[in-house]
């Protein structure tokens, strides 16, 4: 009988509305997360946090904690020569984050010592009873303080929180030709992407040596090479594996503190070693997105030709300078938008604070250049005094202007912005709406209305432009694929196999798709910078 979820052979599907494969087993309860995995004499690490933003520490007390049944041990920084976590490409290591601070926290959250216990309820338990005796230092917690004169230094030996920064030439003659200049001074606040499912880890020491490493991972490349450095061992040596996961973002392409930690511990204790994280660490202790200060000047002719745009970022990296080193690159790169801008001025600094650090977050640099392209559109539109939608429509790249090289040197290969967005403004009644507006505006009512509009254009995958993947095909006609991306809720397991299916005229039931295995997997760049689709399918 042929299944409910399958096309007829030789019939393509792509394009086509189909039920997704994964759903049954999350809607039955079959999903297997993280915490559901059932690995016996299995240790709990629990980690102990700092309640000081920015401290010299003095003492980590744990002879309580060591009394509670059921610990097993309690590492302190000191306790374990380890090393860091390295800091973003090209950053100096005195910024790698260590695993456990030794002799100074940055941010609330930060791990002071780690409890291994038998059960979770033994290791929250001695988690509470460790003190930890911190001095605290004057803290940064906004990049204004922090590029200040006289600022704290949360790496004194750096002598500077500017970690990064492009800083180009003013232009003073670069809105000659504008008749209309605005500026505006905007904040794309911090934000916690807060997973359904938090972090996780579990580490299995085998038999012939190796380790077996879980983690909830949008690369588990990345993970295993991550934990192989600081172990000092082969990557070969680690198996890599990812469980169903409840939501990433982009908050797990990062190898948390406790993702190590379980790995080191295991190979000390020859004993499994597990960690998930709770919704109330997940908010101080995963990393956050966002976080950027713009300020924006943009011109135009009075018939509301755009001509020139300037742009300052000044961008919030956190305690420790990781993956949003790069982000406003990608913010100044797309600053142009879906829009014919002639001459465009950027600029950033990327700044260390004491919080919680910055990293890839759901569009990372790409969103927040639309953000203040799009509130510094509209601002011009009231000063021309032309109606925004118009003032978009009139500066929107044409089809024959494809493919375009934007001034700030992003390549876009074909659109057709005026179409979609006057379908997308039909489809709303945008001319009603503004009718309605003007009349309630007019008769002054008590309950008003806005209208908002924006138009967006991202590039996607980066620079990362291939990927693993490997097709068999097996005796009974089924067909195996296995890729180096990770899924956490896309659908990935649908759409992969609908391509297969439709390249080899089989039912796309048929088609068993494998992902996050680094014994099944040769290599991968995981899930992230929307390049699933793009690139591994």
């Amino acid at each position: 009988m042929r299944s409910e979820y399958a096309a007829e052979v030789g019939e393509s599907i792509m394009g086509r509305n189909v039920r997704r494969i994964e759903d049954p087993r999350f809607i039955r309860g079959h999903a297997m997360f993280l915490d559901d995995l059932a690995v016996e004499q299995t240790l709990h690490l629990r980690s102990v946090r700092s309640t000081v933003a920015h401290g010299i520490i003095r003492r980590i007390d744990v002879d309580s904690a060591l009394k509670v049944p059921g610990v097993v041990a309690i590492y302190r920084g000191t306790d374990l020569d380890l090393k860091s976590i390295p800091p973003a490409a090209g950053v100096d290591m005195a910024a790698g984050r260590p695993l456990i601070a030794v002799d100074r926290v940055r941010f609330v959250g930060e791990i002071v010592a780690v409890i291994l216990a038998e059960t979770e309820e033994a290791a929250a338990d001695a988690a509470s009873c460790v003190w930890a005796d911190i001095d605290p230092l004057p803290e940064v917690v906004t990049t204004a303080v922090a590029i200040a004169d006289g600022a704290p230094l949360l790496y004194p030996e750096l002598g500077t929180n500017v970690i990064k920064q492009e800083m180009s030439s003013v232009d003073p003659d670069l809105f000659a030709e504008a008749d209309v200049v605005t500026r505006g001074s905007f904040f794309n606040q911090r934000v916690a992407p807060v997973p359904l499912e938090g972090n996780g880890a579990i580490a299995i020491p085998e038999a012939d040596g190796s380790l077996t490493l879980w983690a909830g991972s949008q690369n588990i490349f990345h993970h295993r090479a991550v934990v192989a450095r600081v172990l000092e061992v082969d990557p070969a040596g680690i198996r890599g594996r990812v469980p169903d996961m409840g939501g990433a973002f982009g908050a797990k392409s990062y190898a948390y503190p406790e993702q190590i930690l379980v790995a080191v511990l295991a190979k000390r204790h020859g004993q499994s070693v597990k960690w998930v994280e709770r919704r109330s660490e997940n908010l101080v202790a995963m990393t956050h997105g966002r976080g950027q200060h713009h300020e924006v000047e943009i011109g135009a002719t009075s018939e509301g030709v755009l001509v020139a745009l300037r742009v300052h970022i000044e961008q919030d990296l956190g305690a420790y300078p990781i993956a949003g080193v790069a982000i406003p690159w990608w913010t100044c790169h797309m600053a142009s938008g879906p829009y014919r801008i002639p001459r465009i001025e950027t600029s950033y600094r990327a700044v260390v604070t004491n919080t919680m650090s910055i990293a890839g977050y759901r569009g990372a640099g790409r969103p927040e250049a639309t953000s203040f392209l799009e509130r510094s559109i509209d601002m011009l539109a009231v000063r021309i005094g032309i109606d925004p939608g118009e003032l978009r429509r009139r500066n929107f790249f044409e089809v024959d202007d494809f493919p375009v090289l934007t001034a700030t040197g992003a390549v876009y290969d074909s659109g057709n912005y005026e179409k979609a967005f006057d379908r997308a403004l039909a489809t709303a009644g945008y001319v009603d709406l503004r009718a309605e507006q003007h009349r309630r505006r007019t008769n002054k009512e008590h309950v008003q209305i806005g209208v908002g509009l924006s138009s967006y254009v991202a590039e996607c995958a980066g620079e990362e432009l291939d990927e693993w993947a490997a097709v068999d095909v097996m005796s009974d006609g089924t067909v195996l694929v296995r890729v180096g991306t990770s899924a956490h809720g896309q659908g990935h397991e649908t759409v992969f196999a609908q391509i297969a299916a439709g390249c080899f005229k089989v039912p796309f039931t048929d088609v068993q798709v494998v992902f996050g295995d680094s014994e099944r997997i040769a290599s991968g760049l995981g899930t992230g910078g929307s390049r699933s689709l793009q690139v591994g399918g």
